[in-house]
């Protein structure tokens, strides 16, 4: 799949960018965007800031010691939600293959376009004019071969770059890369592969996959395709994954944990809000899938295709959770999220011999008007 031609737009410093466009007072000056007074955290921070070491997930407070005249702004989510949305219209002027990877990145396949455009140089180039003429914002662009390059592209040459990494270019740029710069390595990981002699791409590339297997569990074969620089995944537009029929949740934990007990609540959680949504929709499903992400922001996802339908969130949880069993966790979890695809409406084929009235009357009891979480399974308490 490397025959592709991938962008990844990143805009730079997006919240407090939005800011200083709105109030040019605070521009040329060390400022933040912080989050809801109850979690006083920076969640955006201008360039000026950044040199005094203050990052995105850090305090208030610390970041006030860092650097005293630092302008703290509170954060205005539907103003950024209304802007990335007139960005993302821009994107979709080249290609409909857009996805989005969060309020202020996304990947695009224009693989297609160059049909229509001179060539991914000039559809990067001219993304950047629009963004920077109708938002008065920067962003950076890379370019390559698939999202894992393009991804590192936009991150060499922040604020405002631009860099195109050819396919024969992999093999020289990955050499002497340190593994840290790859997206999903943190430092927590970078430190544990720092400590197996792997401290290059190329190093990482070339370790044994079973060793890496054995060590790093799940992860390990995805680490060593990394390290080659290889990717082999799609872009998927938003339009696709909901004529795919998927519905999930995730959430992002108060803090890093590997708590047992606490994981499989949340999973159970997180399988009732999908299931309730399917019910909603009258859908039934059969394909399950969770997300991982650890304390390094490593991500990762697996699924099991079932056999039968369902719908009830105890049925989702049993199966997610078999999942989330099956994998060696060597790190605190950050964020766990369940999804269900392969979605029919009732009409599908259940199993011969189950109550499927009983059950449906059960889960429409849970869904009367007692409230979220009033009338639910007792695993959450």
């Amino acid at each position: 799949m490397d025959d592709r031609i991938i962008l990844h737009i990143d805009m730079d410093a997006f919240f407090i960018s939005v800011e200083q466009r709105d109030h040019p007072s605070l521009r040329g000056k060390p400022a933040a965007v912080c989050g809801s007074l109850s979690r006083s955290v920076v969640t955006s921070a201008t360039y000026e800031a950044r040199s005094y070491g203050i990052r995105a997930g850090m305090s208030i407070q610390e970041a006030k010691r860092r650097c005293p005249p630092l302008i703290l702004v509170k954060g205005n989510h539907s103003k950024y939600t209304e802007t990335a949305s007139r960005i993302f219209s821009i994107l979709k002027k080249y290609t409909p293959l857009v996805e989005v990877a969060s309020i202020d990145e996304a990947y695009l396949d224009i693989t297609q376009s160059l049909v229509l455009f001179q060539s991914s140089l000039h559809i990067a180039q001219s993304i950047k004019d629009q963004i920077r003429e109708k938002e008065e914002l920067t962003c950076s662009i890379g370019v390559a071969p698939n999202k894992l390059l393009a991804k590192l592209g936009s991150g060499l040459k922040k604020p405002d770059g631009l860099v195109v990494i050819q396919k024969g270019d992999v093999q020289g740029i990955m050499k002497d890369l340190p593994v840290s710069k790859l997206y999903g390595i943190g430092p927590k990981l970078t430190e544990e592969l720092n400590s197996i002699g792997i401290a290059t791409c190329s190093q990482l590339g070339r370790f044994p996959v079973s060793v890496l297997s054995k060590r790093f569990g799940v992860i390990g074969e995805r680490l060593h395709e990394m390290g080659l620089g290889i990717d082999d995944g799609p872009v998927v537009p938003f339009d696709e994954e909901e004529d795919a029929k998927s519905i999930s949740h995730s959430v992002t934990l108060e803090a890093d944990t590997s708590d047992p007990k606490l994981l499989r609540k949340v999973l159970l959680q997180l399988s009732e809000r999908v299931s309730r949504r399917m019910r909603r929709e009258r859908f039934y499903g059969k394909r399950i899938a969770i997300t991982v992400r650890y304390a390094d922001f490593f991500t990762f996802s697996k699924q099991k295709t079932l056999s039968k339908w369902m719908m009830s969130g105890n049925e989702i949880f049993q199966q997610a959770f078999e999942i989330f069993e099956s994998i060696s966790h060597p790190k605190p979890i950050r964020l766990l999220g369940v999804g269900v695809s392969q979605l029919k409406k009732e009409w599908c084929q259940l199993d011969l011999f189950e109550k499927r009235e009983k059950k449906d009357n059960l889960l429409k009891a849970m869904d009367q008007r007692f409230g979220d979480w009033t009338l639910t399974w007792a695993g959450l308490y």
